[in-house]
């Protein structure tokens, strides 16, 4: 089974995209268009492969800028922790000088994002330093439990996705769209970064 048949992404309000494609042994893209609006990605196993013992997968970001392409790392997974949800927004207009070109550059395209994600091996990927911007710095700490917790949720029930093609009917069985979970959480930060406190009301 090839790398791009491991991975699976999804963007809010939009249907689950497995159509990675493998641009080398062990590094594959998945182009996202009409990226303007993208708030958070959740990147994840499909659960039909797991990484060799000893490698995960670092997941880097691409958004086309003034200075051309570049990747800027937002973390990684592994199979202790298959899915990870990433927050874009500030990336996208930052032309930050510590990005880098694992996947080399390409010409960019305006509008059109890129999830690279590279396998390596955990030893290397538990050294690297994400992006500074991919998380919201002085949050106060029941705020960041907030998040933390919901983040933990959301990745627990993501672990276990699979597309309407994988499904065994199960009559007593029920399911939830992931694409709901994800628009509970994207309502549920905004709401948090309006008011903490907004769960008292």
């Amino acid at each position: 089974m090839s790398a791009s048949q491991m991975f699976g992404i999804i963007v809010s309000g939009r249907l689950v995209q497995t159509d990675a494609q493998q641009v080398s042994e062990n590094q594959i893209l998945f182009n996202i268009p009409d990226a303007d609006s993208i708030n958070h990605i959740v990147v994840f196993m499909t659960g039909q492969v797991p990484f060799p013992d000893g490698l995960g997968g670092a997941v880097y970001f691409s958004w086309p800028s003034s200075a051309g392409q570049s990747w800027l790392l937002l973390g990684h997974i592994s199979n202790v922790k298959p899915s990870a949800i990433f927050k874009i927004t500030n990336l996208k207009s930052s032309d930050s000088n510590n990005s880098s070109h694992p996947f080399g550059q390409m010409e960019p395209q305006s509008h059109l994002a890129q999830i690279g994600i590279s396998v390596e091996p955990l030893t290397e990927l538990s050294q690297q330093t994400p992006a500074t911007l991919t998380k919201t710095a002085n949050v106060e700490p029941f705020v960041e439990f907030s998040k933390t917790m919901c983040e933990n949720l959301f990745n627990y029930a993501s672990s276990f996705t699979q597309t309407q093609a994988q499904m065994v009917p199960n009559p007593n069985e029920m399911f939830v769209p992931l694409s709901k979970l994800q628009q509970w959480y994207e309502n549920f930060l905004r709401r948090l970064q309006q008011n903490p406190y907004f769960w008292r009301s």
